[in-house]
C-alpha cells in the first residue's frame, strides 16, 4: 500500500485486474486512498449509507468519504482490512487504538473484536486508563473488564500515574465507576475466601464423622469399642491426623470431670460431633455403635432442630458426597 497525495496519482487498494476505483477516502493528513464502493459497502453498513447518499453535484467521478481524527497509515490499514479481512501484527501493534475506534464507528465487528483482543493482550499498566476510556467509548465490554481487572490489581501504581490524575480531573464518573468495581472486587474476593474456608470446614467435619464411625465400629490405634481385640495391632488409617484428633477428644471426653455443663470446650466439641453424627446417620439404632446416636435422634424427633443446624447438616452431607465422588474420580484416573 502506497501513500499518495490527493493531487497526485491515486493509490488504489486492490488488485490490478479490478475495475477503476470510484471512491476517494480523504484522511486528516490531506492524503487520499482510492477504493471501490462495492467493497466498502459490503464490509461496512455505515460506509454503505454514505456511498448510497445522493450527491448534489458531481464534480468528479469519485465519491468522497472523509475520515478524520486518525493518521493516514491507520486509515490505510482499515481500508486494507475491508478488502482482505486481515490485519498484520505490525499494523495491530502500531494502530490498534485508532483501528478499534474506526471499527466501532463504521460497524466492522470482526475487526473490532480483533482489536479489542489485541489491545487486551498488549496493554500495559501505563496505558490501562486510556484504553479503558476507549473501551467505554467504543462499547468493548471484554476489553473494559480486562482494563478494570488490571486497574484493580495494580491500583497503587495506576493511581500514581498521569493517566489517573487526568481522569480524576476530567471524568469523575469513570473514576467513581472504577472505585466501585475495585470495592466490589474486594468484596467478591472476601466472599470467595469465606466460602473456601467454610468448604474446608465442612470437609473436615465430614472426615471427622467418618473417623468417629470408624473408631466406634472397629477401633483405631488407641481407641475403639469395648469388644475391640487389643492384641491385634491397629495401624494408622487413611485419615490419620483427623482420626488422631477424634481419638484424643474421645479419651478426654471419657475422663473429663467438667463436661459440657462445667464449661469444657473440648467436651462441647465432642458433644457436637455426636449430635452431628446422629443427624446424618442412616443406620438402624441397633446397628450403629456410635455413643448417644439413638438418644440424639429421639431428642431431634421430639424437639426438632433449628434452621442453622439443619443447614450445617446439609453442608456436611454435601461435602461428604463431593469428597467421595472426587476420590472415586481420582481412583479411576489412576487405573490403567
Amino acid at each position: 500500500m502506497v501513500r499518495a497525495e490527493a493531487s497526485r496519482i491515486p493509490t488504489v487498494i486492490g488488485t490490478e485486474d479490478m475495475p477503476e476505483p470510484d471512491v476517494r477516502v480523504i484522511t486528516s493528513d490531506g492524503l487520499s486512498i482510492f477504493a471501490h464502493s462495492k467493497i466498502l459497502a459490503a464490509a461496512s453498513p455505515v460506509l454503505e449509507n454514505i456511498i448510497e447518499r445522493p450527491r448534489k453535484r458531481r464534480r468528479s467521478n469519485y465519491r468522497n468519504i472523509t475520515i478524520h481524527g486518525v493518521p493516514f497509515d491507520a486509515v490505510s490499514a482499515f481500508i486494507q482490512f475491508l478488502y482482505s479481512s486481515k490485519c498484520s501484527e505490525d499494523q495491530m501493534e502500531k494502530h490498534g487504538i485508532p483501528l478499534l475506534a474506526l471499527s466501532h464507528v463504521y460497524l466492522v465487528p470482526q475487526l473490532k473484536q480483533m482489536c479489542a483482543k489485541d489491545l487486551a493482550d498488549r496493554m500495559t499498566i501505563d496505558e490501562v486508563v486510556d484504553v479503558l476510556q476507549l473501551a467505554r467509548l467504543c462499547d468493548a465490554p471484554d476489553l473494559r473488564v480486562k482494563c478494570m481487572k488490571m486497574l484493580s490489581k495494580n491500583f497503587k501504581t495506576v493511581e500514581a500515574g498521569d493517566g489517573w490524575k487526568f481522569l480524576q480531573k476530567h471524568d469523575p464518573l469513570l473514576e467513581l465507576e472504577i472505585l466501585q468495581f475495585i470495592d466490589e472486587s474486594e468484596t467478591r474476593k472476601q466472599r470467595m475466601r469465606r466460602r473456601r474456608e467454610d468448604k474446608d470446614l465442612y470437609i473436615q467435619l465430614s472426615e471427622a464423622m467418618e473417623c468417629l464411625k470408624h473408631i466406634c465400629s472397629e477401633g483405631c490405634t488407641e481407641v475403639g469399642p469395648f469388644d475391640m481385640d487389643t492384641s491385634r495391632h491397629k495401624g494408622s488409617c487413611a485419615m490419620f491426623s483427623t482420626c488422631r484428633g477424634v481419638q484424643l477428644l474421645i479419651k478426654h471426653f471419657g475422663t473429663c470431670t467438667k463436661r459440657v455443663n462445667g464449661g469444657c470446650l473440648r467436651c462441647k466439641r465432642m458433644w457436637q460431633l455426636f449430635r452431628l453424627h446422629s443427624s446424618i446417620c442412616d443406620q438402624p439404632d441397633h446397628e450403629c455403635r456410635v455413643p448417644l446416636c439413638r438418644q440424639f435422634k429421639l431428642k431431634a424427633e421430639q424437639d426438632g432442630s433449628d434452621a442453622r443446624w439443619r443447614l450445617l447438616v446439609r453442608k456436611v452431607v454435601t461435602a461428604k458426597v463431593t469428597s467421595s465422588l472426587s476420590h472415586l474420580h481420582m481412583k479411576k484416573e489412576k487405573e490403567p
